[in-house]
């Protein structure tokens, strides 16, 4: 039995573990490398295209495309709730979108989710 102390969102905790086999006496294994990400798509830069402003204060629960993504006018784009009421929030033309906020991010009112270009 080892004992070790592990850390998961910033608590702690002292966790015992039995080995079950295996040669303890054998070299190392070698890590297993992470696969390559994959190249960002053609998407408009950063801060460039129409802005899609927030209309109200809230938390966004959802981005509904992918940075790159075309959309047309009137599409929802992402889903804002405020005031415990879901919101949908539409592009306002047609374009390819990126997202200048994730779920999860709280907004204020006039902070620029997302820009269609």
């Amino acid at each position: 039995m080892r004992k070790f102390n592990v850390v998961v969102n910033g608590k702690s905790y002292s966790v015992d573990v039995e080995e079950v086999g295996g040669d303890t006496t054998s070299a190392p294994v070698a890590p297993v490398a992470a696969p390559a990400a994959a190249p960002a798509p053609a998407a408009v830069k950063a801060g460039t295209g129409t802005p899609i402003k927030s209309p109200m204060p809230g938390l966004i629960l959802s981005l509904t495309h992918k940075d790159g993504d075309t959309v047309k006018k009137n599409d929802k784009i992402l889903v804002l709730e405020a005031m415990k009421m879901e919101n949908d929030i539409n592009a306002i033309e047609s374009g390819v979108i990126t997202y200048a906020v994730k779920k999860g991010d709280n907004v204020e009112t006039g902070t620029v989710l997302a820009y269609i270009g």
